[in-house]
């Protein structure tokens, strides 16, 4: 039975076409049908639509050098070489920061080909047009080459007669060239730059925290204009079925995707460097129609897909009811979510009852997707499933390895006072596009969430005005993050922010598990996932 829609409102189309755009047709469109076709489980038919926008929201959220994107124009001495199609279709962008004293020259930020136009040389052509264009500004060009000298790219600069820096500076000055490669114009190729060109350097060590302030803006900006875009393909694609106010499984799954990506996003921004939350997501509106639609969480049974993978402790799944064994996505999706405080509060708050079926337009309320965490009983014993991309499942794998092999050191450990537990993946179950990760249930929550309980519930304010809880577990996670990285090897590639770390909380009673004695206040224990 197709579920209730309320589109009575009018759906707007300002800025969409009769006809997707080049990238839109290829980043969704195509997308949808080779994945409907493939079905493969090593390439689910849906969980990565959204590859691309899910590689620049990672990129943007990092402020990495990497994969740095621009707006398309000058802003604040961020100047913009475009490459358009005939048909007006960008195909590609060189971002780059001007620079006049001491010599001109233009820093290069990035590079980037639109996702349709990829792997067609494109790139060459792009470094070779910025290299004319240096050449008839009598400009030096300078960039930071992040490419690893394994990657098959990695001359690319060199075949377009950019060089070492050391080749300009002296060998003398090689441990501040580190990374750098300049490209010298005609113009300027019989003058002693040296000097020049170490003031320059000098000068982008010093502006870097104001450049990469400057592209995290950007970089931001980019990003919501590619969620807005997405949006309206959405729109568009799905218009046939929203005219006829019908609401088939795939269209809520891949709103709710997009949705679920979009408020993701929106939380972890706020962090970046130099970013005010000016470029809002709340830009992004819902359609009421689309807002009201229930979410759907995994792929439709309609789509191919392959196999049930498992890997784990093969005892805790043959423990399971056959329903999950039989049909993992739907059992598990059909369990009660976890009660996060951030969860019961909303629900208090707008008078919805345990079983109430959460919409589109609630996750964006909520700030984050409520079903993601699942509640189970086995033998006795209380788990929680952990829904992720299936694309995350080696990740994972490898996360868990590095947890089983930590968690007999860190027994008895204490961060100070504070108990250093481990709580390790025990089964990953792959299905309908989506991993399920099974852990413990232990009485703690995440630290983020902690201190936004400890900031928002009245209670717990007065209580931290006079304890100082949220420095107490700020502490607590320093401590931890450092025993982590002491233990952590080299050629397991992980460092400790890539570990979740929650810490003790009476989640039934919502107020932190700390014990206050004469000496100190402390958390009991932080568990590390």
């Amino acid at each position: 039975m197709k579920p209730a829609v309320n589109m009575n409102e009018d759906i707007r189309f300002e800025k969409q076409r009769s006809e997707l755009t080049t990238h839109d047709r290829l980043a969704l469109i195509g997308l949808i049908e080779e994945g409907m076709k493939a079905g493969a489980s090593e390439c689910p038919a849906m969980a990565d639509l959204f590859d691309h926008l899910w590689d620049l929201v990672k990129h943007t959220v990092s402020g990495a050098k990497t994969d740095r994107l621009t707006p398309d124009g000058p802003h604040n001495g961020f100047r913009v070489i475009e490459i358009n199609a005939e048909t007006g279709e960008n195909i590609g962008r060189l971002n780059m920061i001007y620079l006049n004293k001491p010599i001109p020259c233009y820093y290069l930020v990035y590079v980037e080909v639109a996702p349709p136009f990829r792997k067609r040389g494109l790139g060459n052509r792009i470094i070779e047009h910025f290299r004319d264009f240096l050449a008839e500004k009598g400009a030096v060009g300078i960039l930071d080459n992040i490419i690893p000298p394994e990657d098959p790219t990695y001359d690319i600069y060199l075949k377009q007669a950019w060089e070492p820096m050391d080749s300009v500076i002296g060998a003398q000055q090689g441990q501040t060239a580190n990374g750098y490669m300049i490209y010298v114009p005609p113009k300027l190729r019989n003058r002693d730059l040296g000097e020049a060109v170490v003031k320059l350097i000098h000068h982008l060590k010093r502006r870097r925290a104001a450049i990469d302030m400057r592209d995290n803006e950007i970089m931001v900006r980019r990003t919501i204009k590619e969620f807005r875009d997405l949006y309206d393909a959405l729109l568009i694609y799905f218009k046939e079925q929203i005219a006829k106010r019908e609401a088939p499984p795939i269209m809520r799954f891949m709103f709710t995707r997009f949705v679920t990506k979009l408020i993701s996003f929106r939380r972890r921004i706020g962090d970046l460097l130099g970013y005010t939350g000016g470029e809002s997501v709340e830009q992004i509106e819902l359609s009421p129609g689309i807002a009201g639609l229930p979410m759907k969480s995994y792929a439709p049974r309609e789509l191919p897909n392959g196999e049930v993978l498992v890997s784990g402790e093969q005892c805790i799944w043959s423990a399971l009811p056959k329903g999950l064994q039989e049909s993992p996505a739907r059992f598990i999706e059909s369990l009660q979510n976890y009660r996060r405080p951030s969860l019961t509060a909303w629900l208090k708050q707008h008078n919805r009852v345990g079983t109430y079926r959460i919409t589109i337009g609630d996750l964006m309320d909520i700030g984050f997707d409520p079903t993601r965490l699942k509640e189970i009983s086995i033998d006795g014993r209380d788990f929680i499933f952990e829904r992720m991309q299936a694309r995350q499942v080696l990740e994972m794998e490898r996360k868990r390895a590095v947890l089983l092999r930590l968690a007999p050191a860190m027994t008895g450990l204490k961060a100070g006072a504070t108990a250093v537990r481990i709580n390790p993946p025990l089964l990953i179950v792959r299905d309908r596009g989506n991993a399920y990760i099974l852990r413990q249930k232990v009485p703690a929550i995440h630290w983020d969430e902690a201190l936004e309980q400890i900031h928002t519930t009245p209670a717990l304010k007065a209580v931290n005005q006079a304890l100082s809880i949220d420095r107490t577990i700020k502490a607590a996670i320093s401590r931890t993050q450092q025993i982590i990285g002491s233990s952590l090897m080299d050629n397991e590639n992980f460092s400790p922010e890539d570990f979740a770390y929650f810490v003790s909380w009476d989640i039934g009673k919502n107020r932190p598990g700390v014990v206050i004695d004469f000496d100190a206040t402390y958390l009991e224990s932080v568990w590390v996932a």
